[in-house]
């Protein structure tokens, strides 16, 4: 298959960068960074805001692992989503997004999220509610075929690549140790085999290490 990157200067998109090649698949990574500092032989700087329909033409999927901190730069979870939504409507290309745990659901009925639980941590409530903002105006686009990818809480950017993880759903799951975690290397697993598989298009999936 042939994959875009979008965003791939960061480390969750090095890994799935990483992935997909050691599985054969065909990468183009665009970032922002003067030099190639991702796996992919072909690397091309740009914005995600300039990207252009032509530019993503071609393309079986589009992975989207852009990511915000600052509170000035957090609106850009809703605004870069969007963007790449508008310019692959009405296409074949796949959107996945690399996204947060905070929108995870706790209660069967679906009424309240990680991040307003007690125990959430205040220092990420902002960044979560940035990435919850840009799921809900995500969920109105019927024109994308957009998944969206929420890790565990406890999401370890030098966790070990087990090879193993548990695909859930909208809701908050825990494993058998009780644990929510997973390392950004066996999200990148899930991240290409939801790739491969198509299998949740319009819809919000989860992964937590098995």
């Amino acid at each position: 298959m042939k994959i875009a990157v979008v965003a791939a200067d960061g480390r969750v998109a090095k890994k799935v960068i990483a992935e997909a090649l050691q599985r054969g698949h065909e990468v183009v990574a665009f970032g922002r960074h003067d030099i190639n500092e991702t796996p992919a032989k072909t690397y091309i700087k740009k914005d995600i805001l300039a990207l252009t329909k032509e530019d993503l033409q071609g393309f079986d999927a589009v992975v989207d692992a852009f990511g915000a901190w600052t509170p000035e730069a957090l609106p850009g979870h809703s605004t870069t989503t969007a963007h790449l939504a508008d310019i692959l409507s009405g296409t074949n290309v796949r959107l996945l997004i690399v996204g947060g745990a905070g929108s995870l659901y706790v209660d069967p009925d679906h009424t309240t999220q990680l991040v307003d639980t007690p125990d959430f941590p205040d220092a990420f409530k902002p960044l979560a509610t940035a990435m919850g903002k840009a799921l809900a105006e995500l969920r109105l686009r019927k024109d994308v075929k957009w998944t969206y990818i929420s890790p565990a809480a406890d999401f370890q950017a030098d966790g070990e690549r087990t090879g193993k993880y548990i695909l859930a759903g909208e809701e908050f799951k825990l494993n058998s140790k009780n644990e929510s975690i997973i390392s950004y290397a066996d999200y990148a697993i899930a991240m290409v085999d939801e790739i491969e598989k198509g299998q949740h298009i319009k819809q919000r999936i989860s992964v937590v290490r098995a």
